[in-house]
């Protein structure tokens, strides 16, 4: 699909490459069998599975460029609609792609508009072709660039330099989210947390380095999460408390903060997260709690919860976990739902803390305006 004036013209080219196949092929049946554990392997896989796309395929033009990949990008968002990182990571591509391209735009109009001005510009001239430049800049939006037939030859290498880039900064991610640890945990502090996250675990750890605090860990039913978390902390040599999901409002009055981890951050600043993060939210809330969200920037959507039914938002596990099969005679005359997450709307967050910093989830707009296109969020 190529959007052009507001027409949205189709374009069919299907992937020549039998290796690039192979691997979008794979990818696809992994997401539908589950068999990639993690949002940040699923984020690796699918933009290692892009770059050999950029790398190996053979385009004439951008336009081809970006229609492959978008029409993969629709059949990997396909395959398993709840992991909205895979989307993440096809709308950074995109964006990497539409960003060089525009920087190429800037750098020959520059050159062209210098040249100019030596020919043109007398002496005493007290407004330059520069200048008029960077006004023309201010009354044209990004998307006016027209990007359509440029040639992909002088494109490959800065678009293969800039995914790798991306790579690298999914590599780093947790451990830049560590480093600030300490500014956020202090001693003597007593933290409440939720399920498993490896982000959460690995920034605890970072702050037990240098801190003493007191870790209260929520099992989170029926999947108990909490308890493999909590085994880890205490290893570590960490005070860890580990207590039930009944036990969350009668413990909070004692707790500093909540920092959990989380699925996805939705565009408005909202959370999918392990289902009892919205009990948990609540009760910090109204405790006066703050409620602090560790978050690699991969994990930052721009999809709203009203754009996408419940079917898209949410997994359901089996109702094995809540009610044994053996009492067939109760589950025939009663249906048992068990979600794997919740929302927790924006104002039940405090502070998110990605890899870039610390930021509000009122300024998660910016943060989405920075990554994505606007061209590229509806495939």
């Amino acid at each position: 699909m190529w959007l052009r004036n507001g027409q949205m013209e189709t374009i069919d080219i299907q992937i020549k490459d039998p290796i690039v196949r192979n691997k979008v092929d794979g990818l696809i049946e992994d997401l539908k069998h589950g068999n990639i554990l993690g949002s940040y392997q699923l984020a690796k896989n699918t933009v290692e599975v892009l770059l050999h796309m950029i790398s190996k395929e053979e385009l004439a033009n951008v336009k081809k460029l970006i229609s492959v990949i978008r029409e993969q990008g629709q059949r990997l968002m396909s395959a398993q609609p709840s992991e909205t990182v895979v989307g993440n990571m096809v709308y950074r591509v995109l964006k990497i792609i539409r960003d060089e391209c525009r920087a190429i735009d800037e750098t020959a109009e520059e050159q062209s508009q210098e040249s100019i001005q030596k020919s043109s510009t007398a002496p005493g001239d007290d407004v330059s072709n520069k200048d008029i430049l960077s006004l023309k800049k201010l009354l044209l939006a990004e998307g006016d660039v027209d990007i359509s037939d440029k040639s992909i030859s002088s494109l490959k290498a800065p678009i293969i330099d800039a995914v790798n880039e991306l790579l690298v900064e999914l590599d780093t991610s947790q451990e830049n989210i560590s480093a600030q640890a300490l500014e956020h945990i202090h001693s003597n502090e007593v933290i409440m947390t939720a399920g498993q996250s490896h982000t959460v675990e690995a920034f605890f750890k970072k702050a037990a380095k240098k801190r003493t605090f007191k870790v209260i860990v929520v099992e989170c039913a029926p999947f108990y999460q909490g308890q493999k978390m909590a085994t880890n902390l205490a290893s570590a040599g960490i005070n860890t408390t580990l207590i039930t999901d009944s036990a969350v409002f009668a413990m909070m009055a004692r707790v500093n903060k909540v920092i959990i981890g989380t699925h996805t951050v939705m565009a408005n600043g909202g959370l999918k997260a392990i289902n009892g993060c919205h009990a948990i939210a609540l009760a910090a809330k109204y405790h006066s709690v703050p409620l602090v969200v560790c978050a690699p920037m991969y994990k930052l959507s721009p999809k709203y919860l009203c754009s996408c039914d419940q079917v898209a938002f949410n997994k359901f596990a089996s109702p094995e976990d809540v009610m044994s099969f053996s009492e067939g005679e109760i589950l025939s005359k009663a249906q048992i739902y068990n979600p794997i997450f919740d929302y927790v709307p924006p104002e039940l967050v405090t502070l998110y803390i990605f890899n870039i910093g610390g930021n509000a989830p009122s300024y998660v707009y910016r943060l989405l305006s920075e990554l994505y296109d606007t061209e590229d969020q509806e495939l």
